[in-house]
């Protein structure tokens, strides 16, 4: 295991307590506070993504005769303490759409919300709508 396997475990484990810290303080607040905490959440973790892509040019810049590799060829959030995260913000949203769904809309409404909610963890699984991948040229 190399040091950013690690530092990524360690962050990854950061994430998941950052995020359990989140809802514990969300059923202490009540949902008035839900926005704040979901935000805060949320520049944490894109803090914590920042310093990660930033060590990781160093490393990649430290090596010698390597090329930083490019950012479209990085995976993007392939990490468990994301995708925990990621799933765990969506349930948390889940619950206001829900209502706010089938209250206006009823059955229809609640049936787009989760349409929605799917669709947004689909995209973010598969790799979504990243920067635009260039097709290589053709011989």
């Amino acid at each position: 295991m190399t040091g950013m396997d690690a530092a990524a475990r360690a962050q990854g484990g950061e994430t998941a307590q950052d995020l359990a810290a989140t809802v514990e303080a969300r059923k202490e607040l009540g949902p008035e506070y839900e926005d704040a905490l979901i935000e805060s959440f949320l520049e944490r973790v894109e803090r914590r993504m920042r310093r990660r892509e930033g060590e990781e040019r160093v490393v990649a810049a430290r090596a010698p005769g390597a090329a930083p590799a490019p950012a479209a060829a990085r995976p993007a959030g392939d990490g468990w303490g994301e995708r925990y995260g990621f799933g765990m913000v969506s349930l948390v949203l889940a619950v206001p759409l829900s209502a706010i769904g089938a209250g206006t809309a009823g059955l229809p409404g609640l049936l787009v919300a989760w349409l929605g909610i799917v669709g947004v963890n689909a995209v973010q699984v598969t790799g979504g709508f990243g920067p635009v991948r260039r097709r290589a040229p053709r011989d």
